[in-house]
């Protein structure tokens, strides 16, 4: 699979969407399975399982690996929702169907005799194009409801046109006055929202395995050029390597690197083996994944000043990845001054 992500990965960005080789090579393995429930076919697998995972994917193809992240969190989310059994059975009937989804509420829906109908966009919706379900979150009769609707019921309206992750397709659903069954519709009692922080970091989690993957996916492009002849131009040095200068940077690079992975890994390890999380532990816990991700986005600031212009090539991967972390490692579970706004009021709170 990774070998294909890897051969995959251009065609990925200029289509906007998965390759269909990379999309069937990620199905195959069972990534898309990795939340699916496991009395219904799927992994559920461990918080360190699926960082390790989307983490390996991300080093060659950071828009496959976010459409791992986001079908997981999308079928976590139904867990959030007391849907009756026959339910989920038809939604789980393949196990490695893809799940798109959003939990902000911006659809509206009025209850009737038969069931919901249902009308409003959500936007960010990636790999939209390629999911058979959508889980949504949406006003109904006035509070929160999570309304599952196949993808075939809905529109894509294009919007989804960024500098960074750009295959990933995460345009706008839309819904035009759709009916939706009753049993696809969880709402009051029947509805857990918001969901506990156990959840909420697992989906961090996922969004910074992203994130860190691809950093490391730039630091092989930078391993090739000190592996190559190249030498530092404007210089008396035969190759990269013998330049203190350029030594240094690597070895800065490369630890940021690999400290935001060690955090990363240490995060997945804590939502494993804790059964709860407080308040102040979940914020220092997105505390953390913020830090990480500056991290990340510094490693790649001295690669890029390590390859020089020619980096932002565009048929370098190195400026792919730049991009990606750029946009992927300015995700809200990822953002530092909120996270340290937030931190800094639990410890001032606790005192």
């Amino acid at each position: 699979m990774i070998e294909i992500l890897a051969a995959n990965a251009a065609e990925t960005e200029q289509r906007g969407r998965l390759a269909s080789t990379s999309l069937k090579a990620a199905k195959a393995v069972g990534a898309f399975a990795l939340r699916t429930p496991a009395t219904h076919g799927g992994s559920w697998a461990t918080a360190t399982t699926v960082a390790d995972v989307i983490a390996a994917m991300a080093r060659d193809c950071p828009s496959t690996a976010w459409i791992v992240s986001t079908c997981l969190v999308s079928k976590n989310m139904i867990t959030f929702g007391d849907f009756p059994d026959h339910t989920l059975d038809e939604l789980f009937a393949d196990p490695d169907a893809l799940f798109c989804g959003v939990g902000a509420p911006t659809g509206r829906g009025e209850s009737g005799p038969d069931g919901v109908r249902v009308s409003g966009r959500w936007a960010a919706v990636s790999g939209c194009e390629d999911a058979t379900w959508a889980s949504l979150g949406t006003i109904v009769d006035g509070e929160f409801a999570l309304v599952l609707v196949p993808t075939a019921e809905l529109s894509v309206d294009h919007t989804w046109d960024m500098a960074g992750m750009r295959g990933t397709g995460s345009h706008s659903l839309v819904a035009d006055d759709i009916l939706v069954p009753l049993d696809q519709v969880a709402s009051g009692h029947r509805v857990h929202y918001p969901p506990d922080p156990k959840a909420i970091n697992l989906w961090g989690l996922s969004v910074l395995a992203t994130v860190v993957g691809a950093t490391f996916g730039a630091l092989d492009v930078i391993g090739s050029m000190f592996a190559s002849p190249r030498k530092p131009f404007m210089t008396s040095y035969t190759r990269m390597s013998d330049s203190p200068g350029a030594r240094h940077w690597l070895a800065e690079a490369t630890t940021l690197a690999q400290r935001a992975e060690r955090t990363m890994q240490a995060l997945a390890a804590r939502i494993d083996a804790e059964p709860a999380v407080t308040p102040l532990e979940n914020s220092r816990m997105q505390q953390e994944r913020a830090d990480a991700a500056t991290d990340c986005r510094a490693a790649i600031e001295r690669m890029l000043d390590l390859h020089g212009a020619s980096g932002f090539a565009t048929s370098n991967a190195l400026q792919r990845f730049w991009r990606d972390v750029a946009v992927a490692g300015r995700h809200p579970q990822l953002n530092p001054y909120l996270a340290v706004e937030g931190f800094g009021r639990l410890l001032s709170d606790a005192t």
